[in-house]
């Protein structure tokens, strides 16, 4: 993903400070393309198709941690270009969107970037993504923050309460419903 990124041109904006639109745009093509790729050309399905998304995920926040970018509007484009790559719908998608949220913190996490602007991203991806999915947003929200504190709780206690932190205020309008139990 990184390597795709340069070719992009991302990487020669960075030092004039890509737009948002910019990043937003790159990631989605970069994403849907990889993900589509890995599905269509070699029929990945199952842990195996898990296994690669996690390889895309995690090479795409390292890019975009790397660049500065804002990652609210990049991990929003991360989320849409995995659902709209694998093409899945109802609890496939959600799956997907579940493992893909808890690959995208644990990451963020682990290379130093902003947990909160992480986090709404994906859920903003969620709600953009619902219809496409065939679900509704507020579920598909909840999967993506529920993902997204499964993650936290494996990168450790700060992590997590920079989760929650940003699930607390509305994202894309709402607030994301979660369970107590799951809080905790």
């Amino acid at each position: 993903m990184t390597e795709l990124m340069k070719t992009d041109g991302i990487d020669e904006a960075a030092g004039k400070g890509p737009g948002i639109r910019d990043v937003f745009a790159t990631v989605l093509e970069s994403v849907t393309g990889a993900v589509s790729s890995a599905v269509k050309g070699t029929g990945l399905a199952g842990a195996a198709l898990q296994d690669a998304l996690t390889a895309v995920v995690k090479d795409a926040v390292k890019g975009a941690v790397a660049l500065g970018s804002d990652l609210a509007p990049g991990m929003k484009a991360l989320i849409m270009g995995v659902l709209r790559g694998t093409e899945e719908k109802g609890d496939a998608a959600l799956k997907t969107l579940s493992h893909v949220s808890k690959t995208i913190i644990r990451n963020t996490a682990d290379v130093g970037g902003d947990l909160a602007a992480a986090t709404k991203g994906l859920v903003l991806g969620a709600i953009a993504s619902a219809k496409a999915m065939g679900v509704d947003t507020a579920k598909a929200a909840t999967t993506a923050a529920l993902g997204a504190l499964e993650g936290a709780k494996e990168a450790g206690s700060v992590t997590v309460e920079r989760v929650l932190g940003a699930l607390k205020d509305p994202i894309g309008g709402s607030k994301v419903a979660l369970s107590e139990a799951a809080a905790k």
